[in-house]
């Protein structure tokens, strides 16, 4: 081969190596870019998935919180069901112990008044057994929460802001107040002024 053909050899080499370069250059150029769209694809792909688990967790505490509160709810019902009949039993109870404070006279009234004290026991029994309890707070201190102050008068023999007479107990119903106790408190007596200072 002479120089002449090793030349043109060369030249053609290098043609193809110009057009493999600038076809290589031309792929990584649309490999990068077809890189960088993937990328930024996957990137909005994470942040739906990121949005997606958000709101899948707010479901689940929205539904947990719900089923809660339907569990609350339903234990509540059953709870306090008997509520208003409770409410209405009461005043069956208030007439036994009304007639109960009146005064024995004779064989025949002791017997009533025996069958009453009777009726009266097996009445509250019932009740407890219903979880309706009788709030007592004779001699306890005023509770607003509990207690209703019918009145308050001065006392030397309790201590000041104590229940020294309950004129009507007081009713819960599974720990719920359904009726406060009417009370009459006792307050301190008033300091007596010197009138000589």
């Amino acid at each position: 081969m002479s120089n002449k053909d090793d030349i043109q050899e060369q030249v053609a080499d290098g043609a193809e190596t110009e057009q493999f370069d600038a076809a290589t250059s031309d792929e990584k150029g649309s490999f990068d870019q077809r890189v960088e769209e993937l990328t930024q694809e996957l990137d909005k792909a994470l942040e739906e998935v990121e949005s997606h688990k958000d709101t899948a967790i707010r479901a689940k505490a929205e539904c947990e919180n719900i089923r809660r509160r339907a569990e609350r709810e339903v234990s509540n019902a059953s709870k306090f069901a008997l509520e208003k009949f409770a409410k209405e039993i009461l005043a069956v109870v208030d007439s036994l112990e009304k007639a109960l404070e009146h005064p024995v006279e004779g064989e025949a009234q002791t017997a009533m008044h025996e069958g009453l004290q009777l009726t009266y026991k097996l009445l509250i029994d019932t009740l407890n057994k219903f979880s309706i309890e009788q709030i007592s707070p004779l001699g306890e201190s005023f509770d607003p929460g509990l207690h209703e102050a019918m009145v308050m008068q001065e006392s030397e023999e309790h201590e000041p802001n104590s229940v020294m007479h309950v004129i009507q107990q007081g009713y819960a119903l599974n720990g719920r107040l359904i009726r406060p106790a009417r009370v009459i408190v006792a307050k301190g007596k008033a300091p007596k002024i010197d009138e000589k200072a």
